[in-house]
């Protein structure tokens, strides 16, 4: 379309029609006999000069009404050339105008298409974001078991004391296990879900299983505050500041057990405005 306007913006090159150049050799062979009319009236006059004041004076009155035939000729064929190509003119406004209405009407139906398929493409978008939050954002994570050191024991302090006990089966015997966590020792984790920035959150379902364990997810599901298995999620989300449009909904979870790994998973769902 950019091409056909830059067509249509580009000068033509002018073309005389028939009818035109008709006019201007038809004046021209006026002038001419004109010119040669007068002329031969001027030689006569200065041949008859030398004669009587009324031949000059009837030459005179030649001269001047050939000039005035001249002028009457010349503006006839002006008329006559601007008669001729008044339709000529008034088909090609005619024609101008249709173009600019033609293009006119292009572009409001290239602008009406545009925003018509922003619309589409909104809808699209709208009607996506709403089923995810219907079937709702899933965040899993693995947190490993809880591992501390082992404390000193007495019998490891005596075996420093003394180095030639130190490599005995006795002291070896003697060194503490490993001490279990407790939930104040536990290393949290957070789970985190993006969501629009203008949803609203309708639920968020929180499970946690043994990374070995085959059970379903439903038979797994936590309440927030919930202690079981050693593990407990916090007894509130939180959500943080939209930004660019989104935000994000987050959950933590502890773990303290020290004898095996939990598979914890997030799920939440939220609404759209209409």
């Amino acid at each position: 379309m950019l091409a056909w306007r830059r067509e249509l913006a580009s000068p033509a090159p002018m073309a005389i029609p028939d009818s035109v150049l008709a006019a201007i050799i038809a004046g021209t062979a006026t002038l001419s006999a004109s010119f040669v009319q007068l002329r031969s009236a001027l030689l006569r006059e200065a041949a008859a000069g030398r004669s009587s004041s009324a031949a000059r004076r009837r030459n005179r009155l030649q001269l001047i009404i050939l000039c005035a035939i001249i002028g009457a000729a010349g503006v006839c064929g002006f008329a006559l050339s601007q008669w001729l190509t008044s339709g000529e003119r008034a088909a090609q406004g005619v024609m101008q105008r249709e173009l600019q209405e033609r293009v006119a009407e292009i572009s409001r139906t290239a602008s009406q298409l545009e925003l018509t398929r922003g619309s589409e493409r909104g809808d699209i978008e709208n009607g996506v974001l709403r089923r995810i939050g219907s079937d709702g954002i899933v965040v899993m994570a693995t947190v490993g078991p809880c591992r501390r050191p082992p404390a000193p024991s007495p019998a490891a302090g005596a075996a420093t004391a003394n180095p030639q006990a130190a490599g005995s089966p006795a002291s070896e015997a003697s060194a503490t296990p490993a001490r279990a966590c407790t939930e104040a020792e536990a290393s949290p984790v957070t789970l985190c879900a993006t969501i629009p920035g203008n949803a609203s959150v309708s639920e968020v379902a929180l499970f946690s299983r043994a990374a070995d364990s085959e059970a379903p997810w439903s038979a797994s599901r936590y309440l927030p505050g919930q202690e079981s298995g050693e593990a407990r999620f916090a007894a509130t989300y939180s959500e943080s500041t939209p930004e660019a449009g989104a935000r994000q909904v987050c959950q933590g979870f502890a773990h303290w057990s020290t004898d095996h790994a939990r598979i914890v998973r997030m799920v939440v769902r939220y609404t759209l405005p209409a």
